[in-house]
């Protein structure tokens, strides 16, 4: 069974940063693919940022050039560094990662005031 701790959410003025953080109770050379997903107020689950074990990452178009997916293996934690933040961004962020199995975190708000 796989954990996945989420902190660094809150409330921010549009235009400011945040940044996530999602440790693992694993270790990530064995995690496939491992990022964050948001679900905003009335809508879907959907990507925001991906990085597998190899280091690639993937940014969903919204905020491509504004957050950034990074990773530090020595403390199986993934980042998102979210710049520029906007009102669209707020939503409940979940951090989740492939192995054999899908697991996902309990999720962290993020609130962006106009």
């Amino acid at each position: 069974q796989v954990q996945l701790v989420e902190t660094g959410g809150g409330l921010v003025q549009a235009g400011g940063s945040l940044r996530l953080s999602c440790a693992s109770s694993t270790s990530m050379d064995i995690i496939r693919r491992m990022g964050w997903y948001r679900r905003a107020p009335g809508k879907q689950r959907e990507l925001v940022a991906l990085v597998t074990r190899g280091g690639d990452t993937n940014h969903a178009e919204p905020v491509k050039g504004r957050f950034t997916i990074s990773r530090d293996n020595a403390k199986n934690t993934v980042y998102l560094q979210m710049n520029g933040l906007k009102p669209e961004d707020t939503g409940v962020y979940y951090c989740y990662a492939n192995l054999v199995k899908e697991y996902w975190g309990q999720g962290t708000q993020v609130t962006v005031a106009s």
